[in-house]
């Protein structure tokens, strides 16, 4: 069952790349006490991904910080290596926090996993976007299959 408005962000690890090198972030971590907005895409350096998606969340940083957001979260079920070279090529510097789910666990505790071995992909994440305030979500919106139109990051701009 998919996670839903009210509900507690479950408790996860993902891997984030830094300029220190991979490190372990909790779900705690990232969400505990503050405002965050997750975006997730099903995978680094696919076409929609790649040329709308993050680079959307890249251009509108200032803008959804200025709503009060602490923190954005760009999730893939990718490795950190991956996450952290497709982060370097879409030049997102510190605007967007990259956070690998490298085995799908947190995509599956979300309920928002897929299976994508049609495409030769495995398990993803489904394309989303979610609000949590201090690891409660506070607004979430899944695409349908194929779709780019309610987790973009002007749709997560109204929704502020």
């Amino acid at each position: 069952m998919a996670i839903k408005i009210g509900d507690k962000i479950p408790a996860a690890t993902l891997k984030v790349p830094t300029a220190d090198g991979i490190q372990d972030r909790s779900t705690d971590q990232i969400f505990g006490g503050k405002k965050v907005v997750l975006f997730s895409v099903p995978g680094a350096f696919t076409p929609t991904c790649s040329m709308k998606h993050l680079p959307g969340f890249v251009q509108q940083a200032a803008a959804i910080r200025a709503k009060g957001v602490d923190t954005i979260v760009c999730m893939s079920v990718n490795d950190a290596f991956v996450m952290g070279a497709w982060g370097k090529d879409q030049n997102v510097g510190d605007k967007v926090v990259l956070a690998a789910d490298g085995n799908g666990e947190f995509a599956k505790a979300l309920g928002l996993d897929f299976d994508g071995s049609n495409f030769g992909m495995g398990r993803r994440s489904q394309r989303f976007a979610l609000i949590a305030e201090n690891g409660v979500v506070k607004h979430l919106a899944v695409e349908a299959p194929g779709k780019f139109e309610v987790s973009s990051a002007e749709a997560v701009l109204k929704a502020l």
